[in-house]
Parts: structure tokens; sequence; C-alpha cells
């Protein structure tokens, strides 16, 4: 059997201690995979750097970056942040992972298997990976509508490939890439913080997206805690977590539901009677109806 194409893997971050990211569970979940690791560590004003440079690992290469706030619009500084960080890359194919994104050690397999499989198929221009979003803790996981399932996470390294608005994804000269699917997962850990930090982190996203004022509006009292709603109408997690986010999960001193709020209903999307009514639709049938696809997949 032929050799697995080299990968480079890359991210980008801002302030990962202040905002709780887990980018050390990240980074040490891609190392077996890659032969070098980029990470583009924005103007932070915590101690991020240092972090990174503690994992010790030779194949981590940090660069610097300061974040331009005109580019705070729609999220095109994430775009801008990721495509830093990809062009730094020096293998034929290239592993993206956000700060809160890990890789499971039992999809390694999968993933070297997808890439040595379809690096002969010049009509693949990236790879596809399926989705655990994590809400509230680590035993409930996001399986409604308004939740994407999959998304690009591995792509040929050419100087026409590029991150796509705030950095979801990746197109070629603005047209979406062809794709094939790794059977692997990504889980996506963004949405489990104590309340407090998750205000703050929620906070500094959308001031990545909108201007001040949608942003004071959004949240009248930046210093309350993040309410998560009841977690009950959220999908358990009957699955295991990657090796690398043990301690991580070990360490967790808090309940989401401590600060939950009785009297009202966040306004979170999944909670809204139209997706919950298409969220159990799409659970009979077993699969998304009219999920926006940002890629075409191939056989």
């Amino acid at each position: 059997m032929a050799d697995t194409p080299a990968i480079s893997g890359f991210t980008f971050v801002r302030d990962a201690i202040r905002l709780d990211y887990p980018l050390r569970e990240a980074i040490l979940s891609a190392l077996p995979l890659v032969s070098e690791f980029i990470v583009n560590i924005g103007d932070c004003t915590d101690d991020t750097v240092a972090m990174v440079e503690g994992i010790g690992d030779p194949g981590i290469r940090i660069i610097r970056s300061v974040w331009d706030p005109s580019r705070f619009v729609h999220g095109a500084t994430n775009a801008d942040q990721t495509n830093l960080a990809l062009d730094e890359c020096s293998s034929p194919w290239c592993l993206y992972l956000q700060a809160d994104e890990v890789l499971h050690e039992q999809d390694y397999g999968r993933i070297r298997e997808a890439v040595r499989k379809y690096d002969r198929r010049e009509d693949v221009e990236g790879l596809l990976f399926h989705y655990n979003h994590f809400w509230g803790d680590y035993t409930r996981v996001q399986r409604a509508h308004n939740w994407y399932s999959r998304e690009i996470r591995i792509v040929r390294n050419s100087p026409s490939i590029r991150s796509w608005k705030s950095a979801q994804s990746f197109r070629k000269n603005g047209e979406k890439l062809r794709v094939a699917d790794t059977g692997a997962f990504i889980y996506h850990y963004g949405w489990v913080r104590h309340p407090e930090v998750m205000r703050r982190k929620t906070i500094a996203l959308d001031s990545l997206h909108h201007d001040k004022g949608w942003v004071e509006k959004r949240h009248p009292e930046p210093g309350r805690p993040w309410d998560y709603g009841p977690l009950e109408k959220v999908a358990p997690f009957r699955g295991t977590h990657p090796a690398v986010m043990r301690g991580r999960i070990e360490s967790k001193s808090w309940r989401a539901e401590d600060f939950r709020d009785p009297t009202t209903m966040p306004d979170h999307r999944h909670l809204r009677f139209s997706t919950r009514l298409l969220s159990a639709v799409e659970r009979l049938l077993g699969r998304k109806l009219g999920e926006y696809r940002n890629y075409i997949l191939v056989k």
C-alpha cells in the first residue's frame, strides 16, 4: 500500500486562554497525522503563545498576526487569519482545525486512508468531515436542523483554494470545492464553557461579525452568564470523546443547569418551534432537509 501523502495542519486563534478554547487539545489531536502544524496567533491579551510553545513539539510553528478591526464585518477577519496560516503550509494536503475542534484517535485510519485514496484523483479538491457539536456540557450534542452536519476540513494545497466568508469552509476561485467524504468526525466544543466565559466568548465572536450597536443589543447585560436553555431538549451523546480531552472533561467543575433562568426561554434557534418541527421530521427520515452545502460531493 502506498504511503499517505504528507499533511500540514493549520489553525488561527486569539486569546485562547481568556476565552477558554481547547486549542492545546486541538493541536495535540492533529499532531499524529501531520508533518507540521501552523498556529497563527493574533494579538493576544493572555498567554496563548506560551501555552502553544509549552506543547514542546518540533512540528509546531507559530506565526504572529495583528487583527485589523476594519475586517470585523461578517467574520471576514476569520477568513483572513485562516488564509495566513494556510499560506504557510508546505504539504500537498492541509488539515484545518479551528481552535475549538478536536479529532478522535479512532478516526486517524479513516483520515489517512481518505488522503491516500483521493490523492490520485484530481477531481477531488477537499475532504469532508462529519460533526459532533457539543452544547452546554460534554454529554449533549446538537442534531437540530440549524446545525451543519458536515464541512470541509482537508484541502489540497493550492493558491486558488481560500477560506470562505467567516472561515466555516473553503472555495476555489469562488466556486464550491469538489469533495469526498472521509467518514471521520470533528468534535466541536465551541459551546461548552462555563456560562460566564461563554458570554465573554460569544461577545468576542459576535464582535467579529457585527457592529457595536448590534452586539450591545444582542448582549444588553454583558456580565450576565450565558443561559444554555433546557438541556433536555438537546440530544444525548452516546459515544466517546477524544483521549486528549480527558483532562479537560474531568476538570469541569460547573453545571450549565445551575445558571439556568427558569423564568425565561433564551432565543436559541434550536428551541424555536419551526426548527424543532423540522428537526423532528429529519429524525424520522434519517437525513437533513434543505441543508446548505458549501461543497459538491463526489463518489
